[in-house]
């Protein structure tokens, strides 16, 4: 009997003892991948915020245009740069990020299934502040490639309208290479490249699919007289109200709310000119570029 208790003391004992480290390691292995303070981006999207030409002016509808204020999903993007004044060429300021290109469609292009898709308010990247040179940034430059959102449109049918929303992705990159994607509940695959402006359309069970004209799709970019973006890339520039200044002895984290303009962003040519998007009489879709990019630091 003073045997058997002498062994379940030492069982005891070790089990403690093997706890005991496994807590200690995780600890360990908590601390060691805790990395920061961080420089975070999240996105928002505000169907108020003005309304941006190429040349970050105001700017109206076209004549003979339709547009719309599109309820956004999700978006990506390409790129993230950080430019310390306005003669700043593109490239030349603090690259953050550059999503992941491959060349299996042929030329280069962005690798759609590699994109970070991210919600209203959701982090769409993160980087620890130490890994970002120090200085004081006037501009942030994000290059978009996707979208996805919901739209109005009408339909007539023996003389009867109809009115639905539907769901469409946007692929407004350089140039994208898409194996499969998903627009709502419906996905297309395509195993290809696709320039700016490709879209996918869903809607009462049928995907349509289209592409907007080369050179359509508004950049907003300020500063484009003395650092200009390449023509069918979507390189957004925004100023920051006052300049983003990294030191490097940072011991908080740094949040840049990337508000984007969704002000009648999704564009077409209204045949009719009754302000309703009409797919099915064949209408164009010409626009579907952000209207305005305002960072702002919290």
């Amino acid at each position: 009997m003073k045997k058997n208790r002498v062994i379940l003391i030492c069982l005891l004992v070790i089990v403690c003892c093997s706890c005991k480290k496994k807590k200690e390691t995780e600890s360990s292995t908590t601390t060691a991948t805790s990395i920061g303070p961080n420089l975070i981006f999240k996105f928002q999207f505000d169907s108020t915020q003005v309304r941006l030409n190429n040349l970050g002016q105001p700017s109206g509808v076209v004549s003979g245009h339709g547009a719309q204020s599109p309820v956004f999903q999700i978006i990506s993007s390409h790129s993230i740069e950080l430019a310390p004044s306005d003669s700043t060429l593109l490239g030349n300021g603090a690259v953050l990020y550059r999503a992941p290109e491959t060349s299996l469609g042929g030329s280069l292009a962005i690798d759609f299934d590699s994109s970070v898709l991210a919600q209203q308010g959701g982090v769409f990247f993160s980087i620890p502040l130490k890994n970002v040179a120090a200085g004081s940034y006037k501009w942030l430059r994000v290059s978009l490639a996707y979208q996805n959102y919901d739209i109005k449109y009408k339909v007539t049918i023996a003389g009867i309208d109809y009115y639905y929303t539907g769901r469409l992705a946007s692929f407004i990159g350089f140039n994208t290479y898409i194996r499969t994607y998903k627009i709502n509940t419906m996905s297309k695959t395509l195993d290809s490249n696709k320039v700016q402006g490709y879209w996918g359309f869903e809607s009462l069970g049928t995907i349509y699919t289209g592409q907007a004209p080369a050179g359509g799709t508004t950049v907003p970019n300020p500063i484009a007289s003395t650092s200009p973006i390449p023509a069918g890339s979507c390189v957004v520039t925004g100023q920051f109200p006052t300049n983003l200044t990294i030191t490097g002895k940072e011991t908080n984290d740094i949040t840049v709310i990337v508000s984007l303009s969704t002000n009648k962003s999704f564009e077409w040519i209204d045949s009719n000119g009754n302000g309703w998007y009409e797919p099915l009489l064949g209408e164009q879709v010409t626009d579907m570029g952000i209207r305005g990019l305002i960072p702002s630091i919290q």
